[in-house]
């Protein structure tokens, strides 16, 4: 008894060591069985069911197949919610840039227009101001309507993204709602 205690401690570490070999090259063989499993009970209950042409729909549906599928689907769905975030950052980013671009622009204007006023008359100041003032306020609304029309370009190209991705995923289901699921 000692030594079959002796042999199963020396062949543990070797086992051991196989086993944690495995999960790296079975990782993915592993989600698909752990995928697969529920399905494969559902199949084979609605099999025992004995239901008029149930048996025969179910006989050939690769269940591996299928959960290997969805598992590059929903990879492909966060590459393309990965891809349309970046894409709204950047957007985002862009838009700050350009309100940094003109806010600087506007005190530039502003600043030089202020220098040329001392010593000049009064009355010439005041129009400055005013045409300076009118001539701001339109170019306000210029840049605001530059800086939406940024914006919705930059949401617009992240939601492509994601409407390319569902739509994609809607084939797909469509595809195999059609085929059987083979």
């Amino acid at each position: 008894m000692a030594t079959t205690k002796k042999t199963a401690a020396k062949k543990a570490p070797a086992a051991a060591k196989k086993v944690a070999a495995a999960p790296a090259a079975n990782a993915v063989q592993d989600m698909q069985e752990a995928m697969t499993k529920p399905f494969k009970g559902a199949v084979e209950k609605l099999r025992s069911l004995k239901l008029p042409g149930v048996p025969e729909a179910f006989k050939n549906v690769n269940l591996q197949g299928a959960a290997s599928a969805v598992l590059d689907n929903r990879r492909k769905d966060l590459k393309a919610l990965v891809e349309a975030n970046e894409k709204s950052y950047k957007g985002l980013q862009a838009v700050v840039q350009r309100q940094a671009e003109m806010l600087k622009s506007s005190i530039g204007e502003w600043q030089s227009t202020v220098k040329e006023m001392p010593g000049k008359d009064p009355k010439e100041n005041l129009a400055k101001l005013d045409e300076m003032g009118r001539a701001a306020f339109k170019q306000a609304l210029a840049d605001m309507k530059e800086l939406a029309e940024l914006a919705a370009k930059s949401q617009a190209d992240a939601f492509n993204v994601v409407r390319d991705r569902i739509n994609d995923n809607v084939k797909q289901v469509s595809d195999l709602l059609k085929s059987g699921g083979k």
